[in-house]
C-alpha cells in the first residue's frame, strides 16, 4: 500500500469501474469551489491497466492513497477494503469520506467511516431494484442507512429512501454525475469505425453481459448467447467481453458461440472507446446500470436483460425497455427497434452536465456551518 499525507476535509473513494465515470466531475467540481478533498483508490477493479486508462481519459486527479486490494470474493474483498482503509482514517481523520455507487469499495469504506465517527456522503443514493439477490442492491440499502448526506439521481429516490425511514433533510437532488461526465468527453469519444476497422455496414448492436444471473446460470447463458447468434444474423454483434464472462464460456464449453459470424469479441474497452461504440450503435443490449442511463442520455434503444432495474427512469423516460434474459422478448422488441425505431425518450430532469457543481456547493454549504 501507497500513502501520502493529506490534510482535508473529504476523503473520496473510487474501487471500481462503475465508480471512474462518477468521481471525475465530483474531483473537478471541488478543485472549483474550494472543497479541499483527496482520493483513496481501493485497488478493486480487476484490471489495473483499465483502471489507468480511465484515469487519464477522465483526467482524474492520480490517488493519494492506492489500498491495492485486488479482486476476491465479495466477502474477502469488502473486509481487506475495511481492514486496509481503516488506517487511513487514522492518520488522516477528514471531516467526511465521500462514496459512490454501489460496489464493494463503497459499502466497505462507508462503514469503516461510520463505527469510527466520520461523517459519510453518498452519491447515488436512493437507487432500488427490490432484488437482494444482487450485491450491488445490498451496498446501496446499507450505504444509505449509514449515510449523512445523500445525493440523488432521480426524484423517486426520495421515496425509496423515506420508505426505509430515512429523514428528508439528509437527501438531495443533485441530478446525475455520470451524465456530467458523458456530456464533458462527448465531442472527444472514438469513433466506432476506428474501434472497429471500419463501421459496420448492416449497424450494430453493442452487448455487455456480466452479472452473475445471466452468466453463472449455464442454460440462461447459453440462451444468450445462441440468442446473440441470431442478432447477429441482422446486424453485427459488438461485444466487449468482461473477463469473468470470457471465463464462465470457457469454462462452460461455450468458446464456440462467441465465434460465429457477425459476433465481434472486443476486450474491455476505454470510456472514450465504449462511449463511441455506444453513441454510434443502432442498439445496446446490456445488464449493466450505466449504459442504461447512458443510452437514455444518448437516445440510443437499450434491451436491459434483467427482470428488473434499479433506474426506473430510464424505462419511464427514456429508451430503455426491460426484457429479463427472455430470449423471445428480447427478439420482439429488437424487431421493435429495427422496424419503429425503438422508444423516443427524453433527457431527464437535472441530468444537465451540472450535478457535481450542486453537489459540490451543496457539500460547502453544508461543511460551513459543522
Amino acid at each position: 500500500m501507497s500513502t501520502a499525507r493529506m490534510s482535508t476535509e473529504i476523503v473520496c473513494i473510487v474501487g471500481a469501474r462503475p465508480n471512474f465515470m462518477k468521481i471525475a466531475p465530483i474531483m473537478a467540481a471541488f478543485a472549483k469551489h474550494g472543497v479541499a478533498a483527496k482520493l483513496v483508490h481501493t485497488g478493486q477493479h480487476y484490471d489495473p491497466a483499465m483502471s489507468d486508462s480511465f484515469f487519464e481519459q477522465l483526467g482524474i486527479p492520480r490517488p493519494d492513497v492506492n489500498l491495492e486490494v485486488g479482486s476476491a470474493s465479495h466477502a474477502v474483498q469488502t473486509a481487506e477494503i475495511m481492514r486496509a482503509f481503516e488506517p487511513v482514517l487514522d492518520v488522516e481523520q477528514p471531516r467526511a469520506v465521500l462514496v459512490v455507487g454501489d460496489v464493494n469499495s463503497t459499502i466497505a469504506c462507508a462503514l469503516v467511516a461510520a463505527k469510527k465517527g466520520v461523517k459519510v456522503i453518498h452519491v447515488e443514493a436512493g437507487l432500488r431494484s427490490y432484488d437482494r439477490g444482487m450485491p450491488e442492491e445490498v451496498n446501496r440499502v446499507l450505504t444509505d442507512q449509514i449515510s449523512d448526506l445523500l445525493f440523488t439521481t432521480e426524484r423517486s429516490a426520495l421515496s425509496n429512501l423515506q420508505r426505509e425511514g430515512i429523514a428528508e433533510e439528509r437527501v438531495h437532488f443533485a441530478g446525475n454525475v455520470m451524465i456530467d461526465t458523458l456530456r464533458a468527453h462527448l465531442a472527444r469519444a472514438v469513433d466506432a469505425a476506428e474501434t472497429l476497422g471500419g463501421k459496420p455496414v448492416r449497424g450494430y448492436a453493442v452487448v455487455t453481459l456480466h452479472r452473475p444471473s445471466n452468466v453463472d446460470h449455464e442454460a440462461t447463458f447459453r440462451a444468450l448467447l445462441e440468442m446473440l447468434n441470431q442478432v447477429a444474423e441482422k446486424m453485427d454483434v459488438v461485444f466487449p467481453i468482461h473477463p469473468r464472462t470470457q471465463a464462465t464460456a470457457e469454462r462452460f464449453g461455450f468458446a464456440d458461440l462467441l465465434k460465429r459470424p457477425g459476433m465481434r469479441m472486443l476486450p474491455p474497452q476505454g470510456y472514450l472507446e465504449m462511449l463511441g461504440l455506444t453513441r454510434d450503435a443502432t442498439v445496446v443490449m446490456t445488464d449493466s446500470g450505466g449504459l442504461q442511463e447512458e443510452t437514455t442520455a444518448l437516445g440510443v434503444p437499450c434491451i436491459t436483460l434483467r427482470e428488473n432495474t434499479e433506474r426506473p427512469i430510464t424505462i419511464a423516460e427514456g429508451t430503455n425497455t426491460l426484457t429479463g434474459p427472455d430470449p423471445e422478448k428480447i427478439m420482439q422488441c429488437l424487431a421493435d427497434i429495427l422496424e419503429n425505431g425503438g422508444k423516443r425518450g427524453r433527457i431527464p430532469e437535472l441530468w444537465d452536465g451540472q450535478a457535481a457543481d450542486r453537489i459540490a456547493l451543496a457539500l460547502r454549504a453544508w461543511l460551513d456551518v459543522r
